[in-house]
């Protein structure tokens, strides 16, 4: 089945897309046309550079979902930047992938994307492991269960306590438990830290 896909990029990337059954319902070159654009094309997934002229890729995301567009975000990027995890994340983008990657294990990736799937690790996080190593290597106070991964790999895809809880059929005062729960293993106060020190620890 294909899986359509915007992208905000360049031409090339977008006959890489197509080689690999990919149909693009539209692209942008700037983060403006690409929400212009969305508001009138619907699509399963959202393919787009961190770094476009004007409104960048955070920039996009964010005001996507500002106005209530939970369409799936993948990112491409170079994990240059420290922050961008963190940003990212706190935007609510669904997956990163280096520009670089492999046509076929990108199309996996979309696919996985438009199934609901979190991709937190589709490329080697070892630069943000790295740059973030010395903030704090404490190892976890126990284990963590499958339920309490899926939970963590949610926040790093920017979910809301409400949007976990319905992704995973639990009570929403469930999630609340389970997330008080990470944060007091992991030693962090809040989601984010959380989630960069999950990483960091090979958690997720």
């Amino acid at each position: 089945m294909d899986h359509i896909a915007e992208f905000a990029g360049n031409a090339g990337l977008r006959a890489l897309l197509q080689g690999q059954g990919i149909e693009i319902a539209c692209g942008a070159g700037d983060g403006e046309t690409l929400l212009a654009a969305l508001l009138d094309t619907p699509v399963d997934v959202v393919l787009s550079d961190i770094r476009m002229p004007g409104v960048d890729g955070i920039a996009a995301l964010q005001r996507l979902r500002a106005r209530g567009d939970r369409t799936p975000v993948l990112l491409l990027t170079t994990f240059d930047d420290a922050d961008l995890l963190l940003r990212a994340t706190e935007a609510g983008a669904q997956g990163f992938m280096l520009k670089d990657a492999a046509p076929e294990d990108l199309r996996e990736a979309i696919a996985r994307v438009a199934a609901g799937d979190t991709l937190l690790q589709p490329v080697s996080t070892e630069p943000v492991r790295a740059r973030y190593r010395y903030r704090d290597e404490a190892p976890p106070r126990d284990i963590f269960g499958e339920r309490e991964v899926a939970i963590l790999r949610l926040l790093a895809g920017g979910y809301s306590n409400k949007e976990i809880a319905r992704t995973l059929f639990l009570a929403e005062g469930t999630v609340k438990n389970y997330v008080s729960t990470i944060l007091d293993k992991l030693g962090t106060r809040d989601r984010t830290r959380a989630v960069l020190k999950a990483i960091t620890l090979r958690v997720i």
